[in-house]
């Protein structure tokens, strides 16, 4: 099969590889229909990861399944799927709280499973024409008959779009809150998306890609361009002073200021100061324990300098981590069938899966434009 392959810091190739295959009796095997790049594969992309070369990438996946596990009894071949990027057992402690982003199982010694990505298992990606899907039965949303009809819609329910919604609920977000995002990348699109749908009052969403904002601007969010430096009084000036009720971190530790340099606390403490006192924040932009590529001391060692006193002073809360996907997929999916959201409106391109390369270096440029790459394997 083919399949996007890590070389190297910015090398993916398309490659020939051994056809992923069933392992085991609770495995099904899917044809991937379409896969996105996501930003957290840039983080791999620029080397600022531990993954191995040779990886398989890809954790936004879609397809139809095609061979079931003998054990498998709910999913059928034939079942179009979406596959949260969590690959999560089911019956662990943490999943059965629903924190299935934090499998004891999947990834053993580890809280947490994913496809395709550094320290979260020996899991191949779904860049490619084959996956193998572990705990099937538990892990794949079976979507609706007519659903390829709205396939960049419903692949966004492997990640980005639960993901976005979980930085609203990490957020504490209320309907007729006012929400400040930071990022306006896709999931700080979907973020802002999120709160509108759960009936958020205002929405102001911050970044510096014009092409970004206006996206931000076409769903209905107040574009908060950062260029000048200025997005903490803009956001102050909206708020009479006081601030967001709640705030919504979609960057991570690769944020960068006005003027183009990395700054890994930045948008963590602008949140502290355009935040209202007691108001929530949630955080879904990756840190990393380690950042082996970072320029800043505390940065390779995964911390950050933190505004805590002003923190603490304002009696604010912090949600953190990766998205439950399965807390949220099957309702957002409905939505989607309901014709109630349509979250493929961030998509710029498709690319057939041999043009992964390409998207990827116009992906991590940021380049005008390319605001979200999904990849078709033209099955």
């Amino acid at each position: 099969m083919k399949a996007v392959v890590y070389k190297g810091p910015r090398d993916v190739a398309v490659n020939k590889v051994p056809d992923a295959k069933i392992e085991k009796p609770t495995d099904v095997l899917v044809k991937i229909t379409t896969t996105n790049i996501c930003g957290s594969d840039l983080h791999m992309y620029e080397g600022r990861t531990s993954v191995e070369a040779g990886k398989i990438l890809g954790h936004e996946n879609l397809g139809i399944v095609i061979e079931a596990g003998s054990a498998v009894e709910r999913v059928k071949v034939g079942d179009r799927v979406c596959l949260p990027f969590n690959i999560s057992c089911g019956f662990c402690e943490n999943c059965e709280r629903g924190f299935t982003g934090f499998c004891l199982i999947a990834n053993p010694g580890n809280a947490g499973a994913a496809y395709g990505y550094a320290e979260m298992g020996p899991y191949s990606g779904g860049q490619a024409e084959l996956l193998r899907v572990p705990y099937a039965d538990f892990n794949c949303l079976v979507l609706p008959p007519g659903a390829e009809e709205k396939e960049n819609d419903y692949v966004m329910l492997s990640d980005i779009f639960p993901t976005g919604y979980h930085a609203t609920e990490l957020a504490g977000m209320k309907p007729g809150d006012s929400v400040v995002v930071y990022g306006a990348g896709p999931v700080g699109l979907m973020a802002a998306y999120s709160a509108m749908i759960k009936g958020a009052s205002k929405v102001m969403v911050v970044d510096t890609h014009k092409d970004r904002l206006a996206l931000a601007e076409k769903i209905g969010a107040i574009p908060i361009d950062h260029t000048d430096g200025s997005c903490i009084d803009q956001i102050l000036s909206m708020t009479n002073g006081q601030g967001a009720d709640c705030g919504c971190e979609c960057v991570g530790y690769q944020c960068h200021d006005h003027t183009g340099h990395e700054v890994p606390n930045l948008t963590m403490n602008n949140l502290v100061q355009s935040v209202k006192a007691t108001g929530g924040i949630g955080v879904v932009g990756v840190f990393m324990p380690e950042d082996p590529g970072a320029a800043d001391a505390l940065a390779k060692k995964g911390q950050i300098a933190f505004d805590f006193g002003a923190f603490f002073t304002k009696g604010q809360r912090i949600g953190t981590g990766q998205a439950n996907v399965k807390a949220y997929n099957r309702r957002l999916a409905n939505l989607i069938a309901a014709g109630r959201a349509s979250p493929s409106f961030i998509v710029s391109h498709e690319l057939p899966l041999d043009r992964a390369q390409e998207g990827y270096e116009n992906f991590d440029a940021r380049k005008d434009g390319w605001t979200k790459v999904v990849l078709k394997t033209g099955a």
